[in-house]
C-alpha cells in the first residue's frame, strides 16, 4: 500500500482502495478452528447424554448404544409412513382437530408452554390413565433412533422448560405437573401400565407403524419399543 505525502493511506495493489484491499487480507486470513472443534465435541456430548439427566457416564452410552440396536432390529418391521420427527408433527397436526372434540380411550392432547416463544403448543399422544396420574412416552422413531437415540422432541423440551401441562383425556381435560420417569421401580410400573394395556385405536396404531396385519400382540410388541427407546413420563394431576 503506497502513502500519500500527507502520510494518509493511498490506494492499495491493482487501483484497490486501502479499506477494501485491508478487507481481503481480513477475509483471507487463517481463522482458528477449535471454536468450531469445540461446538463439534459439545454436540457430540449431547448425543450421547442420557435424555433425562444428561449424565454422560458409560452406562448412559451403553444405553443410547443399545437403543441404536434396538432401533435397527426395529426398523424394518415399520412402514414408510412414520420414519421421522416431522412425519410425527404432520401426524399429530391431521389427527388434533378430531382428538379435540373428544379423543379415543387410551389416547389425548397434552398442551404444553414454547420453551421459547411462551405460546400454547399442542399435540396428540397416546396416554392411559391410572387414578390421579396419566402416563405417556415420546417416542422416538426407529429411523431417527439409530442416528440420534437421545433426540428429544420440541414438546418434551417445552416439559423440560416449563412442566406444567394441561391434558385433554376422553373424560375430560386435567392440569398437572408433567416429569420424566428415572426411579427404577417406577419405570417398571408405567411400563407394565403403557405396553400391556391395549385399546381399540391401538390397532389403528399398530396399521400406521408396523406392516402386516394388526393383532393386540404387536401392540404390545410396538408399546414396549417405543416405552424402552423413547422417553417415558408421568402427570400429576393437581399438582
Amino acid at each position: 500500500m503506497s502513502a500519500r505525502a500527507d502520510g494518509t493511506a493511498g490506494p492499495g495493489p491493482r487501483g484497490m482502495s486501502h479499506r477494501d484491499h485491508a478487507k481481503t487480507l481480513t477475509d483471507n486470513a487463517p481463522r482458528s478452528t477449535k471454536p468450531v472443534r469445540a461446538a463439534r465435541a459439545r454436540r457430540t456430548m449431547d448425543a450421547m447424554a442420557d435424555p433425562a439427566t444428561g449424565d454422560t457416564t458409560p452406562a448412559s452410552h451403553q444405553r443410547l448404544a443399545d437403543i441404536r440396536i434396538a432401533a435397527t432390529a426395529e426398523a424394518g418391521k415399520h412402514t414408510h409412513l412414520v420414519r421421522t420427527a416431522r412425519a410425527g408433527r404432520l401426524l399429530s397436526a391431521a389427527m388434533l382437530p378430531w382428538f379435540l372434540l373428544r379423543p379415543p380411550r387410551g389416547y389425548g392432547v397434552i398442551t404444553t408452554t414454547g420453551r421459547k416463544t411462551g405460546r400454547k403448543r399442542r399435540k396428540c399422544v397416546r396416554v392411559i390413565r391410572r387414578d390421579d396420574r396419566a402416563y405417556l412416552v415420546q417416542l422416538v422413531p426407529p429411523h431417527l433412533a439409530m442416528t440420534a437415540p437421545a433426540a428429544a422432541s420440541g414438546w418434551l423440551l417445552n416439559i423440560r422448560a416449563h412442566p406444567r401441562v394441561r391434558i385433554r383425556l376422553p373424560e375430560g381435560t386435567f392440569e398437572g405437573t408433567a416429569r420424566e420417569i428415572t426411579d427404577p421401580t417406577e419405570c417398571a410400573i408405567a411400563r407394565t401400565i403403557l405396553c400391556e394395556t391395549v385399546v381399540a385405536a391401538d390397532y389403528g396404531e399398530c396399521a400406521l407403524h408396523l406392516r402386516g396385519r394388526p393383532s393386540r400382540a404387536k401392540a404390545q410388541q410396538l408399546h414396549r419399543y417405543w416405552f424402552d427407546t423413547g422417553h417415558p413420563l408421568v402427570i400429576e394431576f393437581g399438582r
